[in-house]
Parts: C-alpha cells; structure tokens; sequence
C-alpha cells in the first residue's frame, strides 16, 4: 500500500509499505477522505515532535478492510469514522469517566500511524458505523466537531440565550452551528471578515472583526444587555481568551476549546468581580454519536468548509494550501 512517511520536519516521502493487519480487537480501515488540519501541519513543520519515521493524519472516514477476531462492533465492509484518541481504560481518570482526560491517551497520526495513508489499523472500538445517506466530505468532519458538541454542551448554552464564537477557522464554523441548532442567537469573532459570509450563511446572526470597534458594544448590541450569555473560543491564541472575557456578561460562561502555546495574560480581578465562568473542554468523550446525528439530520452542514481536495501522492500541495488565507480544511484522498 502507498503511505506518506514523515521521517523528520519537512521530509516527507510517498512510500510503498506493508499493509497492516489486524490484531485481535483491531480494525483496518480503507481510507475514502482525510482532514488535513494544524496538528498535522506542526508535526509537519516540526513544531511538535513526533517519534520519526511517522503516518500523519487523525480526521478520516472510510470502509473496514479486516477485522480481528474479538471484533463484533463492526465488520468488513462497513463505512466508519474514526475517533482518533484512545485511552488506556485503567487509570483513575478513565475509571471515574473521565478518558478524555488520560495521560496515557494515544493519538492515531500522532503517537502511531494515521490515515494519509491507504489503509490504517485502529482500535476497533475507536470505529463509528455511518449513517448510509452521509457522504464522507460530509462525515471526514466528524473529529472536529466532535470537539466542539462537547465544548458546546460544557458552555450550557440554552435555546433563548446570545453566544459568541472566537475563531471562524473550521471548528468556530462548526460550533456556531451546533449553538444554532440549540436555538441560541449567534455573535462571529475573528480577525478579519474574510469569512463572515460563510458565517451567515451558516446560521450567524450578527460578526464582528478584531480591532473594528469594542468586542463588548458587539456584544451587548446583539444581546441587548451587558454581554453574550456564553462565549466559545476555538481560535488558540493567547489573545483569544481576552477576547471570550471581554464578550461575555457578568455571570456568563466561557468556554476555551483552543490550546495557545503561548502565555495568556488575563485580568482575574475582572473574572472575580464578575463572577464569569471558565471552562476548559479537551477532545470529546461520547460525541462521535451526536455529531454525526446533526450531521445527518443537516442541522450542522460540513462539506461547504472543504476548500481543497488532493490525492495523496499531492501530500506536499495540501499543506501549502492549507497555509493559505482562503483555507478553510483541506482534504486528502488516498
């Protein structure tokens, strides 16, 4: 099989290799569609450090080529997305179910091989059947929005209530859908409007740019008092945390699904004084499931976030373009 080998930053290679077997609780899985996203392009660059010779590549829908023989979840043949984190399932953390939280988790594409690759081998357990009438541009998103249900559901958002979204990259586009599928009046953030059409079209009701006025005035003109009653951040940015804090209300929540790699200066006098609520919400725990229902259902649209599609022998074409302005998620066929 053909799979694109990462043997140090930068150095990337198309490679015929052995295909995987199974082991006994194990899945292979025939690639169809891949995510490209900015993970992978750090691992890429070398800005995160992997153990070398290394398969990127984590958001994947495909069909199940083998099967090991404990398997019963799924069976050859089978369409399935995949969760691409798995935890050890014997520490305290996974035992009081919290296994999102392991600090043994293995990440595919990160830890082991992932999906730019034709075939991958996985935990069968980490397979989720999909829905028949779902394309794959419409399920390879089903990783991120994962993320975001989760990060949704940690903000408490309520049908009737305003709600900003920091970050118009793929998983801000995807968690102000899912908060408009909830009922709650949406408020855009991001640096520039270059997506604020998308938004709209998405379901935003009202963007703002950074920097194009006081975030707080956006905030109470959507919401008509002090601020959002909740705020979920996807940009990762150090200053994307003032940002939420500045949006939100007295009272409110906020939730930071980002991870910045840089230090976050944040006024906690103001926090305390508010009694603002802050969240952090990390991968996702049993979403698979309900981010493919509102996919399904058409309640959160994915495809329209596909800016690009390459094959595979094109891995290098992908990550430039996933550099670009316009790029929303590149996607990568084997």
């Amino acid at each position: 099989m053909k799979a694109a080998i990462l043997r140090a930053p930068r150095a990337l290679d198309i490679s015929t290799v052995t295909p995987p077997r199974p082991g006994p609780d194990d899945a292979v899985v025939r690639v169809g569609m891949a995510g490209l996203c900015g993970t992978d392009y750090r691992i890429w660059s070398g800005d995160r450090a992997v153990a070398y010779p290394r398969v990127m590549g984590h958001e994947f829908v495909g069909h199940v080529e083998a099967v090991g023989e404990a398997v019963t979840r799924v069976r050859v043949g089978d369409r399935v997305a995949v969760e691409p984190n798995y935890s050890c399932g014997a520490c305290a953390l996974c035992r009081e179910g919290n296994r999102n939280l392991c600090l043994s988790r293995t990440a595919i594409g990160i830890d082991v091989d992932g999906c730019f690759a034709e075939l991958v081998r996985v935990p069968a357990r980490c397979c989720w059947p999909a829905p028949p009438s779902v394309g794959d541009a419409d399920l390879v998103l089903t990783e991120p929005l994962a993320v975001v249900v989760r990060a949704v559901a940690r903000s408490a958002a309520r049908a009737g209530e305003t709600a900003a979204v920091v970050g118009l990259g793929s998983l801000g586009l995807l968690a102000l859908q899912v908060l408009r599928a909830r009922g709650v009046r949406v408020l855009a953030i991001a640096r520039s409007a270059r997506r604020f059409a998308l938004a709209r079209e998405l379901g935003a009701e009202a963007m703002h740019a950074v920097g194009d006025g006081s975030l707080e005035r956006a905030a109470q003109a959507l919401s008509g008092r002090e601020g959002v009653d909740c705020v979920v951040e996807t940009a990762g940015t150090p200053e994307a945390v003032n940002h939420a804090l500045e949006l939100v209300r007295p009272g409110g929540r906020v939730v930071l699904t980002g991870l910045p790699h840089a230090a976050t200066p944040v006024t906690f006098f103001s926090v305390v004084r508010r009694e603002v609520t802050i969240t952090g919400s990390m991968i996702y725990q049993d979403e698979f499931a309900e981010a493919m229902r509102l996919v399904a259902e058409g309640a959160v649209l994915t495809a329209p976030l596909i800016t690009g599609r390459f094959p595979l022998d094109d891995l290098a074409g992908a990550f430039a373009a996933h550099r670009r302005p316009e790029s929303i998620k590149v996607a990568v066929i084997p």
